[in-house]
């Protein structure tokens, strides 16, 4: 059931009661049993009313906010309630969510089993999974006209140009299957670059003889080739004497094309962006294949699926997969919302789909699985993991499980190629992302022996082009059972080459001996040979250190969850071995402590005045007080339930006496938080006409400051929600808010890329003052620093800025943070400063140096969080940062190096048998003896 229409069902539902008719609860009709799950279900529904006192449906509607029809027919066994709904309905009668969640996904998987047979396939699917959507699937491709139109004009005026976008954003299916089809000529050639030799794009435009090259996927050119300067030289020469070119990157990669200057000269004004869909796109692209399939889309489907895409960079694959899930799961020829849960949401579905397939395999298998999909991806340096084609030739033998996952559609295997069909599955499978983390080094190593043992293989196996020295040393620790034919003839090659040098040294070293007659020239070589040999050991062991240290220290941070005290022991040890920024930002991430206890993503989190309490809100619709007095042993206080739908936002008063919590059902909420294990609803603030993204107090606490996707702030009076005034002049979504310390200047964020200050010294007669532009994306976060002379806002474009508004009418930008990989969520300065962190999409918070706002310097990275990190705050006394995560907790970290080294040495000493484990070729030194 839709919003509105749960909404006009209560009015209905009011209105006859207040007229005296319809009061008398009807009698609930008698269960009878057929021994389906589905009247189980009821019945236990039943039972939980009764054990709740059987309330009438009249209040459990009112507690619910569903009506009191919706809440009777889950109970009445004739067709399975939705999850929201179930759930509402066990909120009600104070049953156990968990419990309940696990009780309807049963039932689902026994209905759904029920009616497969009104759900065979037959023909093509309406939706294309993981898979880009190719010329031939043009007539499924719907809900980027808009981009389409965009390249098209782009390329007529133009004969060279780039369409940036997040990995996920569409940018392959725009170009293959929107804009190749549309363009007159049709001569259309569409390359990528992994699949093409040296020289290869030329030969092919030689034989084909296009009008235009596309070249998809472009960002490969640094993660798979070796020759991207020659490769760019290439493509520009074609674009100005043969043909255009349109080339597809990911948005990651701008910086690596802007070093180079022929290419940044060829993209100067020939750019477009491929951001997230607007609603009524992403509707668009939902309904509009399933229409044509002769498919129908439930309304409610429609709307969660909406409002979970909506204005979210890489989620087209997620969406794509969930809707392919969730047709081969149709009811008869409607995709319904059941189906949607059934195959794991747009969040979980493809890790389901990918682990439902792992989990058949046998170990064996399992094994060669883990491998291939290692060997699939490249390790950013600096960006987002990469997939990359591979050659069937370099697959280690044994690789049986290539046909379950191309079936799967998790791989594609064509010609003599295989690739995962989407990066998106690197974000979605937590499985795979464990794989990565056990030992991204090795990666790397084992990335550069393959380029390594290709050109070895072009240069007709040339000697010397073997490994020799340091690199030898760490290559030798790869394990052969994952190295293909050709690079571990490489290997063996340069070991035996090795061996030959050795050997032809020592016999060397025996010739000299027997040279008594020229003693002193022999000691003069034996020492400098012996002060070489120790420096170059020297240096390979402080290699090896460097990378065994920070491995140890990835396998750390990993094992913190489940062996919390060898997980301490390991950072340390890292760090003590060498000492790098990896190391310590390992040995902080190990030591954070998480707070658990939300079942939903954490979307925000905020520190009383004071500094002992946090307060969390969740898309689980409540929100949560937590004493963090003792920071190292968190306990949660209370929950705040009040809200109808998820939880944006939570901010403290300026006295801390009170909380402001806003959400997704249109409302600002405050509550007394004088005793915090029994807070109290003090009034609820309504009139904006969507969601609520953000509140703030005014440094008087007397306004509240709220952004709303209706595309307006508003200020309002705290002790009467009836005076309020609304802001207006953003064209899209106003997300973030912040007061100036002194209170006369409000900063708003929108998602038009602009921010806007605002005189408010009379809060109900605001004035703007200046629109600040500069993000080329939306911006998503805003915060003043704490003498007010310095604005810090983070977007969707990758970056957090840095602006001078001492004059608030006229504001300078002073420097551009770069170094996340995805949205910047949130940021926030310390009580000093003199520090700011910024919270990212890309799973990661960053602690900033910005002492010289000029010359900012970023000085440590929080990891650890397995999802986007939406939220980051400094505690008052700047001892602690908090985050939360979509990984469905909040964290506290020290950042204070001293203090963490002492709590994890505080920890149970190593045993020797981890020692070795975890630290092989090192003398059993435990670090904190």
């Amino acid at each position: 059931m839709s919003d509105v229409t749960r909404w006009t069902a209560d009015i209905n539902f009011r209105t006859i009661g207040a007229g005296g008719r319809g009061t008398v609860p009807r009698t609930e009709q008698p269960l009878v049993p057929d021994g389906t799950k589905l009247t189980e279900f009821a019945a236990e529904l039943r039972k939980l009313r009764e054990q709740a006192g059987r309330p009438p449906y009249r209040e459990l509607a009112r507690l619910a906010h569903y009506s009191s029809t919706t809440l009777s027919d889950a109970a009445a066994g004739r067709k399975l309630p939705s999850l929201d709904v179930t759930l509402a309905f066990v909120r009600a009668c104070e049953g156990d969510e968990d419990e309940w969640t696990e009780r309807w996904n049963a039932v689902t998987a026994e209905v759904n089993a029920r009616s497969e047979p009104e759900r065979i396939e037959t023909g093509l699917p309406p939706y294309a999974g993981l898979a880009p959507f190719g010329p031939d699937d043009s007539g499924r491709f719907f809900g980027r006209e808009r981009v389409i139109e965009q390249v098209l004009s782009r390329l007529a005026q133009k004969r060279f140009i780039g369409v940036f976008g997040a990995s996920g954003a569409g940018k392959s299916s725009v170009l293959r299957a929107g804009v190749a089809p549309r363009l007159e000529s049709g001569r259309v050639l569409v390359v990528t670059p992994g699949s093409l030799p040296a020289g290869g794009l030329t030969e092919l435009v030689d034989r084909a003889r296009p009008e235009v090259v596309v070249v998809d996927q472009f960002e490969e050119i640094f993660t798979v080739r070796q020759d991207e300067r020659e490769f760019i030289a290439e493509l520009l020469g074609l674009s100005r004497e043969r043909c255009r070119v349109v080339v597809g990157v990911r948005a990651d990669f701008f910086a690596h094309c802007s070093a180079h200057a022929d290419l940044v000269e060829a993209l100067r004004d020939a750019q477009v962006t491929v951001g997230p869909m607007t609603a009524a796109e992403l509707r668009a692209a939902i309904t509009r294949p399933a229409i044509d399939a002769g498919c129908v889309v439930e309304g409610a489907l429609v709307t969660h699926l909406v409002m979970n895409a909506h204005g979210r960079a890489g989620v087209l694959p997620l969406l794509s997969h969930v809707l392919l899930e969730t047709w081969r799961r149709r009811h008869g020829k409607t995709l319904t919302l059941a189906a949607f849960h059934s195959a794991g949401g747009i969040d979980g579905a493809l890790a389901k789909t990918a682990e439902s397939l792992f989990t058949t395999f046998d170990s064996g298998q399992r094994e060669a699985t883990k491998h291939l999909f290692r060997r699939l991806i490249a390790p950013g340096e600096g960006t987002e993991d990469t997939k990359r084609r591979v050659p069937r030739h370099e697959l280690p033998p044994g690789m049986d499980v290539l046909g379950p996952l191309a079936e799967a559609r998790l791989v594609t295997v064509d010609g003599d190629g295989v690739e995962i069909t989407h990066e998106a599955l690197i974000r979605a499978w937590p499985r795979l992302r464990d794989w990565l983390a056990e030992d991204r080094d090795g990666l790397r190593l084992h990335r550069r022996l393959s380029l390594a043992a290709a050109d070895w293989e072009s240069l007709d196996r040339d000697d010397g082009a073997l490994y020799r020295g340091a690199i030898l040393e760490l290559a030798r620790g790869l394990s052969t059972d994952v190295l293909a034919p050709r690079e571990r003839e490489f290997l063996d090659a340069s070991l035996a080459a090795e061996a030959s040098e050795r050997a032809s040294a020592e016999r060397g070293t025996r010739r000299r001996r027997q040279l008594i007659a020229v003693l002193t020239v022999l000691l003069v070589l034996t020492a400098g040979t012996t002060f070489y040999a120790v420096r170059a050991e020297n240096e390979i062991s402080g290699q090896r250190n460097v990378a065994l240290a920070e491995k140890v220290a990835a396998n750390a941070v990993a094992l913190r969850q489940t062996s919390p005290a060898l997980a301490a022991q390991l950072s340390v040890a890292a760090y003590r071995l060498s000492p790098t920024r990896e190391t310590r930002d390992g040995l902080l991430a190990t030591m954070a402590v998480p707070l658990e206890g939300h079942t939903q993503v954490v979307s925000s989190v905020a520190f009383s005045p004071d500094g002992r309490l946090l307060a969390t809100g969740s898309f689980d619709h409540n929100a949560a007080l937590w004493d963090i007095s003792d920071s190292e042993h968190p306990r949660k206080l209370s929950g705040l339930t009040g809200h109808a739908d998820l939880v944006t936002t939570v901010a403290f008063s300026p006295d801390g006496r009170s909380l402001a919590t806003a959400g997704r059902d249109n409302t600002v909420r405050l509550w007394n938080v004088t005793d915090p294990r029994t807070p109290s609803l003090v009034n609820v603030y309504k009139g904006h006409a969507d969601t609520v993204y953000m509140v703030k107090f005014s440094p008087d606490g007397r306004f509240l400051a709220t952004g709303s996707y209706d595309r307006t702030a508003r200020l309002w009076a705290v002790d009467d929600p009836a005076r309020s005034v609304v802001l207006t002049g953003h064209t899209l979504s106003v997300k973030p808010v912040a007061f100036s310390p002194d209170g006369h200047v409000l900063a708003t964020g929108s998602d038009d890329r602009t921010v806007r200050l605002w005189d408010v010294s009379d809060p109900l007669r605001p004035v703007q003052l200046t629109v600040l532009r500069g993000h080329t994306d939306l911006v998503a976060s805003l915060v003043f620093s704490p003498d007010g002379r310095t604005l810090a806002t983070g977007a969707n474009d990758h970056t957090a800025r840095l602006w001078d508004v001492r004059d608030p009418r006229a504001p300078l930008e002073l420097a551009t943070l770069t170094g996340h990989t995805d949205i910047v969520s949130s940021v926030a300065f310390s009580k000093d400063g003199r520090s700011l962190s910024t919270a990212s999409f890309d799973h990661t918070a960053r602690i900033w140096d910005v002492s010289d706002l000029r010359h900012p310097a970023e000085r440590t990275t929080l990891t650890g969080h397995a999802g986007a990190v939406n939220s980051t705050a400094f505690s008052p006394d700047g001892r602690l940062v908090a985050t939360a995560s979509d990984d469905h907790t909040a964290q506290l970290w020290d950042t204070d190096l001293a203090r963490v080294e002492a709590k994890a040495c505080a920890t149970p000493p190593i045993s020797r048998p981890d020692w070795e484990h975890h630290l092989p070729g090192l003398s059993y030194d435990p670090p904190c003896d």
